[in-house]
């Protein structure tokens, strides 16, 4: 059964490039994101963990921790990052995950439909993880799941932005209208009375409709 939105993050013990990490340990009181790819040595996923290790300072500052896993040992892990700080300029600062015998990748269904990771005879290198993404909370919940083709390159400029609505609409009864960006206006929840939002918002807003009242982003 795949993982919704609100269910507990799976825990796990897996191999690094970090060492050995209990994942909700390693988590702690903090977000995290875990993001799978197909296989090491591969183009486009070289260019993936290269832009996330460039994020990876922004991500911290959202007291948000990455790491990243494959099927692949941890030993390539550590030879492809340095093909990747060579090609696209950044250190991989985060862990990557060795996921050998599928057992991660199994927990969050990250195997496509036709490799179920159980048939007889079948390994590793026959088993590659598609481009999933979680987020998880400080409380070990799932905030977002995303999975791409492997053909396809993800944008995680998005994921960052998506972070950042998640962690202000936890904080806030507000939620990001589309295409929100950190800084712009949001949106008042329809659960709010107008009487209540008068004490969370006493610099008022823009009603567009009784439903769709318009704020500037709390800080």
């Amino acid at each position: 059964m795949s993982l919704r939105i609100n269910d507990e993050a799976p825990n796990f013990t897996a191999p690094t490039t970090q060492g050995i990490i209990n994942f909700h340990e390693w988590i702690g009181n903090g977000w995290a994101i875990l993001f799978s790819h197909p296989k090491d040595f591969t183009p486009v996923c070289t260019t993936e963990l290269g832009y996330m290790a460039k994020l990876e300072p922004e991500f911290r500052k959202r007291n948000c921790k990455i790491v990243g896993l494959s099927v692949d040992p941890v030993e390539n892990h550590e030879k492809w990052a340095k093909d990747i700080e060579e090609t696209q300029g950044y250190a991989v600062n985060y862990p990557m995950i060795g996921d050998g015998d599928l057992k991660v990748a199994k927990l969050y269904n990250m195997l496509p439909a036709e490799e179920t990771g159980t048939s007889e005879g079948r390994t590793a290198a026959t088993n590659a993880t598609v481009r999933s993404v979680f987020i998880i909370g400080p409380d070990k919940k799932i905030k977002l799941t995303l999975t791409y083709p492997m053909s396809t390159g993800r944008n995680f400029d998005e994921i960052l932005r998506v972070l950042d609505s998640i962690q202000l609409t936890a904080n806030y009864k507000v939620a990001t209208p589309v295409n929100w960006k950190n800084g712009e206006d949001v949106i008042i929840v329809p659960a709010v009375s107008d009487d209540d939002a008068r004490k969370m918002f006493p610099d008022g807003w823009k009603t567009v409709k009784p439903y769709l009242r318009i704020v500037k982003q709390p800080h």
